[in-house]
């Protein structure tokens, strides 16, 4: 009898707990419903990042230049890391003179785990603790189909467009969780949510940045630290030198990106506190094709609309290869 009683009370206990369960699940899914709607007819404040220190990789040219430049007409401190010292203390000096912020330059090879580390301490005790990190700095190689592709290519691709985000996300994470406040951004790629033809290591990195991204913004979450946002970007092609010479098979719903207005677009997302932003916004529409068709119709859609065009690929053997790597496509 007393066995009983105990079970019947662990049942009652069990469905009540399934009860609230259920309850939390039902109220969060009306909120965030409710609160995705309203920000579609509503955008979020843009939040103020004068006196942040910005840290930019990838930022002696390109977008990750423009974005930089972008944050320093907001007030940011600026950080700019990349492997090409030269260019980089070229860009260094155009930012001074044009912007009336402090900006910082330090060459780093962010594969490089033990030159992240001494550099970013270099930059706490010069600069500060980072608040706004942007993991811009990547690399591609696209002549060579997966089986002929050289060994050092594909393993510097995974070193510079995955393994940097851990090293620089250890230097300076830790200090924006004690304080609860920073902002990590993660510039992927189409290619981290469609596989393209011919660039299977690229790929292969920008999904698996994404879903880094993606795993950090979790356990932010789950640790309650709010105050540190998150952002990935994953932009279809921008006219850089990294994909140079690049087309695209539906110019007016899938257009090549000029690099400014990317950027402009970029750092209002980190304004906006936005956790995706998809350039162009038709990509979502494709990500819908994706994720809800049959596997074999999908690919079959995305072919259609050009990501696995056979322009990219043409564009590739002759317009944005990296053999071997050049720190001009940081």
């Amino acid at each position: 009898m007393h066995n009983k009683v105990i079970e019947c009370f662990e049942r009652l206990i069990h469905n009540l707990w399934f009860l609230k369960e259920f309850f939390d699940l039902i109220v969060g899914a009306v909120f965030y419903f409710f609160e995705a709607f309203i920000r579609l007819l509503v955008q979020p404040p843009r939040k103020d990042v004068e006196g942040e220190i910005a840290l930019v990789t990838g930022a002696a040219q390109g977008i990750g230049k423009l974005i930089a430049e972008e944050l320093g007409r907001l007030g940011a401190t600026l950080v700019l890391w990349d492997v090409n010292w030269e260019a980089l203390e070229k860009t260094a000096k155009e930012l001074k003179n044009a912007l009336d912020v402090r900006v910082y330059a330090y060459a780093c090879d962010c594969s490089r785990r033990t030159e992240v580390y001494k550099v970013a301490e270099l930059v706490k005790r010069e600069v500060g603790d980072v608040s706004i990190l942007v993991n811009n700095a990547g690399v591609v190689t696209g002549k060579y189909s997966f089986t002929e592709a050289p060994d050092n290519l594909v393993d510097r691709t995974l070193r510079v467009n995955v393994a940097a985000h851990f090293w620089t996300y250890k230097a300076f994470l830790p200090a924006m969780v004690s304080r609860n406040h920073g902002h990590l951004v993660c510039v992927a790629c189409h290619g981290g949510l469609f596989a393209m033809n011919g660039l299977a290591d690229y790929c292969a990195s920008k999904f698996a940045a994404v879903g880094f991204a993606e795993s950090i913004a979790l356990e932010l979450l789950v640790l309650k630290k709010e105050g540190v946002k998150t952002t990935i970007v994953c932009p279809y092609l921008i006219n850089t030198t990294m994909f140079g010479g690049c087309q695209t098979k539906w110019p007016s719903f899938l257009p090549v990106m000029d690099q400014r207005n990317a950027a402009k677009q970029i750092v209002d997302a980190i304004l906006r506190e936005k956790m995706y932003l998809l350039l162009p916004s038709s990509l979502h529409f494709l990500m819908a094709l994706k994720n809800f068709m049959p596997a074999k119709l999908g690919i079959i859609f995305v072919n259609f609309f050009g990501i696995m065009a056979p322009e990219l690929r043409s564009a590739a053997q002759t317009g944005f290869s990296v053999s071997p790597p050049s720190p001009t496509t940081w």
